[in-house]
């Protein structure tokens, strides 16, 4: 494919962002046994592998912050775009992390497409990120972050979720 062509399907592709595959990688066992030891017992000690989805996009765990999950767009057998994203209810609130889109197809709308995918499936929150925004990367938040509740300006976890 061309540059051009390629960047076509990445637009195509954000166009997709509503074609979402899911696996969870919940494991309730080991959710109840933290519970129940209040922490203790159960902990993962390192990160879970990452399935590659059949779907244009996908939302697993986060192969990067423990608890999270990740939302990320498939192309050519590459993730185009990923973000670790984090939401508690009875707070109301959202975080999202990390955001990449690979080189080649930024500005094709795939992290734009991402991000609002993510707000319609959660009405209702206020979106945040955890880490404090870099300066080549303060332009991108300022353009995701119009007319979003919460801006995706920084905010602490709350205490019902990790940081990861």
């Amino acid at each position: 494919m061309t540059v051009n062509g390629d960047r076509e399907a990445a637009r195509r592709l954000a166009g997709q962002a509503h074609d979402v595959g899911r696996v969870s990688g919940r494991e309730p066992w080991r959710e109840v046994l933290l519970w129940v030891s209040r922490g203790r017992l159960g902990r993962r000690h390192s990160l879970p592998d990452v399935p590659e989805l059949d779907t244009p996009w996908q939302d697993t765990v986060s192969p990067e912050r423990i608890g999270w999950s990740q939302r990320a767009a498939n192309l050519d057998g590459e993730f185009a775009f990923s973000v670790d994203y984090q939401i508690c209810r009875g707070c109301q609130l959202g975080w999202v992390e990390q955001p990449y889109t690979l080189p080649e197809y930024e500005r094709c709308g795939l992290a734009s497409a991402g991000l609002a995918t993510l707000r319609i499936e959660h009405p209702g929150l206020t979106w945040h990120t955890v880490g404090g925004h870099l300066s080549e990367s303060k332009p991108f938040w300022a353009a995701v972050g119009v007319n979003v509740p919460g801006g995706y300006q920084q905010r602490r976890v709350c205490a019902h979720i990790s940081a990861g």
